[in-house]
């Protein structure tokens, strides 16, 4: 059976249209993707230090507090530790992102 030669044909040309994207349409995706990757890597090293900060007085305190070594277990030790990690992963690349954003959208006088 199979997809008819056809259908695939269309299927695979889709994409392609008619119109000819300008060059500052071209300079505007490849900038929404560098602000992306600007965001990704601020957010995994903020997630990376938060998860240390978070970490380190998470298990200290239930090691030591008899509160916390009767009533957190494994589980909810790592959920906030996961937790903290997670918020500044996001914080942090919405930050990034924006500002990349706000700085591209200044007008170039230039052109």
């Amino acid at each position: 059976m199979g997809i008819p030669s056809e259908l695939r044909d269309a299927w695979t040309n889709r994409n392609r249209s008619l119109l000819i994207a300008s060059p500052i349409e071209d300079e505007k995706i490849l900038r929404s993707r560098q602000c992306t990757q600007e965001g990704v890597r601020a957010g995994a090293k903020a997630a990376a230090i938060a998860s240390v900060a978070s970490a380190v007085p998470t298990l200290i305190v239930c090691r030591t507090v008899p509160w916390a070594k009767a009533n957190l277990n494994y589980t909810a030790q790592a959920l906030i530790i996961s937790a903290a990690s997670i918020a500044a992963y996001f914080i942090a690349a919405d930050k990034t992102i924006l500002e990349c954003a706000r700085r591209n959208a200044q007008y170039d006088r230039s052109s």
